[in-house]
């Protein structure tokens, strides 16, 4: 049976003029944990608790997760639909370009491409930031004034050369750890919600996740400027739903190594994100529910996470195992975002889009990965790192283009639905729903885009409108007359003349 799925998947692949190079070993459950790894509740949902609680208090999580969350699992289902009919690497590119247009999919995989990158920084400072505040000051209690940003430049370095190494060697040994980290968020998220509600130093009120509190400003430990209004200040936390549930494009990166890939990709995506969405609902309102007061949480800022944990009466034992399990599920994070990065890098180079193309599209014979892909991209990640107050940056820079990416090909397929450029969906069909969806994925996907632009994240602003500019100048100057994109036409005629040659040099 596993054979069948392979030469089918192998067949789809051959239609649309692409060679299987990457090896197809992903199941349908380590495709959805790929996702499921970078989305990472444990990640953002920590590291960036405080932009949806410094925001409006209690209801901006009780409230401002649900409803970021509902949109998010509508954009994931209208990219699965797309995802069932082209399973491909580039994913998201290769869809734009298909639905909209060279250049439409050559913006995109700027967008995507760029986006994955700061993924994969911000997850990895998150890291470090982690590493030092709960393993070496929360545990072995060193001084947290002696670490600089040589230290964190140092340390994400390593970090990953690591997570590189892990994925030079083939996408069995990424599997088997993504599959791990798909269990382990699931048990240190349970523990630590469980934990905090039962060893919580106050009765728990749960009207909290229903209030709305404007802590902009001072009150909220200077996170987001003072704002009056309480719409601004909610639109403000949104950010917290905006990078934490994002990421989940890896499952379209890994099609072409995924079995029966039209039917497990678009499932483990719209998967991913809804059991995120779900769990992480419940870990997050833990948090607030736990908080001996919430005015008080509330003033300590980025450090309101650090102010729970210490506030709770568990055991010291229990204590240090999620400190633990917190770094490590961040570290797994990071590493499936580099194979997403990778994967997303090597399509866009495979079709001639990027400098160097011949190289970053280079898979190696022997272990069947990306390899020149991967380091490079773990370099770009470790380079923007450079600037030391990276985090903030870099985690609102990958949601704002991430989102951005998504909701792209979505618009996109709005459009071609029912054309002869999109004449055939896959089995994963939403049907009467379809553009519905689609229209309320662009909707909210925008709206979650541009909390990134909100004050203090005016950079990003700038960062995306240089971008768009600069994309501009480059697609009408240059790119316009050279990029091809995807095969099309009689380009698919001429790459399957040459697909048994290519890949008798991949034979397991």
């Amino acid at each position: 049976m596993a054979d069948k799925s392979m030469e089918k998947d192998k067949s789809h692949l051959h239609k649309m003029g692409y060679a299987q190079q990457l090896a197809r070993r992903m199941s349908g459950f380590s495709n959805f944990a790929i996702s499921f790894s970078i989305i990472c509740i444990l990640a953002g949902g920590i590291t960036t608790f405080a932009t949806g609680f410094s925001s409006t208090g209690g209801a901006g999580i009780g409230v401002g997760w649900l409803i970021g969350g509902a949109v998010a699992v509508i954009v994931s289902l209208s990219m699965g639909q797309i995802a069932s009919a082209y399973p491909t690497a580039g994913g998201l590119y290769h869809w734009s370009s298909m639905l909209g247009g060279r250049g439409w999919g050559w913006v995109t995989a700027w967008f995507n491409v760029l986006g994955l990158f700061f993924v994969v920084s911000s997850v990895d400072v998150g890291v470090w930031l982690l590493f030092r505040d709960l393993i070496l000051v929360g545990i072995f209690k060193m001084d947290p004034l002696v670490f600089t940003a040589s230290h964190q430049l140092i340390a994400v370095g390593l970090i990953l050369i690591s997570q590189a190494l892990f994925n030079h060697y083939g996408i069995e040994l990424t599997t088997k750890l993504t599959d791990f980290s798909g269990y382990f968020i699931f048990i240190v998220a349970i523990v630590l919600t469980i934990s905090l509600l039962v060893f919580s130093p106050v009765a728990l009120d749960f009207s909290r996740l229903f209030t709305f509190t404007n802590f902009t400003g001072d009150a909220g430990g200077g996170v987001f400027p003072r704002t009056e209004s309480m719409g601004v200040a909610f639109l403000f936390g949104l950010i917290l739903v905006c990078y934490t549930i994002t990421g989940y494009d890896a499952s379209a990166h890994t099609s072409e190594e995924t079995h029966d890939a039209q039917i497990n990709v678009p499932k483990g995506m719209w998967q991913a994100v809804f059991y995120s969405v779900l769990f992480g609902y419940f870990m997050v309102a833990s948090f607030v529910l736990a908080m001996p007061s919430v005015a008080e949480g509330a003033s300590k800022g980025w450090g309101s996470f650090l102010y729970v944990m210490e506030s709770s009466l568990m055991p010291t034992w229990l204590l240090y195992f999620l400190f633990v399990g917190i770094v490590v599920n961040n570290y797994l994070c990071g590493l499936a975002g580099l194979t997403s990065a990778s994967r997303m890098t090597f399509a866009f180079a495979r079709d001639g889009g990027l400098p160097a193309s011949g190289f970053l599209s280079h898979v190696s014979t022997i272990y069947r990965t990306p390899t020149y892909a991967i380091w490079t991209a773990a370099a770009i990640a470790w380079a923007s790192v450079i600037y030391a107050n990276a985090f903030v940056v870099l985690a609102t820079g990958c949601a704002v283009f991430l989102y951005f990416s998504y909701i792209s090909p979505v618009v996109a397929g709005f459009f071609a639905e029912g054309t002869s450029k999109w004449p055939e969906k896959g089995p994963f069909n939403l049907g009467a729903f379809s553009k519905p969806l689609a229209i309320i994925s662009v909707i909210g996907g925008f709206v979650l885009a541009i909390t990134g632009f909100q004050p203090p994240n005016e950079k990003v602003f700038y960062l995306t409108v240089a971008m768009v500019v600069v994309l501009a100048v480059f697609w009408f100057g240059f790119e316009s007359k050279r990029f091809q994109g995807p095969p099309t036409g009689d380009r698919i005629k001429e790459n399957q003349k040459k697909i048994a040659e290519i890949e008798a040099l991949y034979k397991d």
